[in-house]
């Protein structure tokens, strides 16, 4: 039988991506949370609970450490979930807030699939998006037959 071999070392599509919502009691804070679990089922990265975050659990620090990109998702200017972040020492690789594309706060939780597609968009194009290798981090994260692309085999 052969043996498969899989990139590890963080690039593209392989990617471990980590995505906290502010989960506000507004509209835009609820769409935080509706952008990140379509990013999850999408494969883009996995929903993660920024509450929980807030306690400094042990397991989902070890779990965010071997994540190669932390994204936050902030309703508003307030930026919680970032702050949140940061008081755990993570320093977010892209951090999204939803009114600053225009979207309004507002209490009526009404949320449209285009503001949806906004938050999303916002996310695949921001700051973060270049694809760094993560070699530059582990110069042993190559595995063997690894197609990144990036040039180190």
């Amino acid at each position: 039988m052969t043996e498969q071999t899989t990139c590890t070392c963080g690039c593209g599509e392989g990617r471990r991506r980590f995505v906290f919502p502010c989960a506000g009691a507004s509209n835009v804070g609820q769409l935080t949370n509706i952008a990140a679990l379509e990013l999850d089922d999408e494969g883009y990265g996995t929903f993660a609970c920024t509450a929980q975050l807030a306690t400094g659990a042990a397991g989902l620090k070890q779990r965010r450490a071997e994540a190669d990109e932390i994204v936050v998702l902030d309703g508003c200017q307030n930026i919680c979930a970032a702050t949140i972040a940061r008081t755990q020492g993570i320093e977010p690789d892209q951090a999204v807030v939803v009114t600053e594309p225009g979207i309004e706060k507002s209490r009526d939780f009404e949320i449209s699939d285009e503001e949806i597609e906004t938050v999303i968009g916002a996310v695949r194009e921001g700051p973060g998006r270049d694809g760094t290798c993560r070699e530059k981090r582990d110069p042993d994260a190559h595995s063997p037959g690894c197609t990144c692309g990036c040039g180190r085999k």
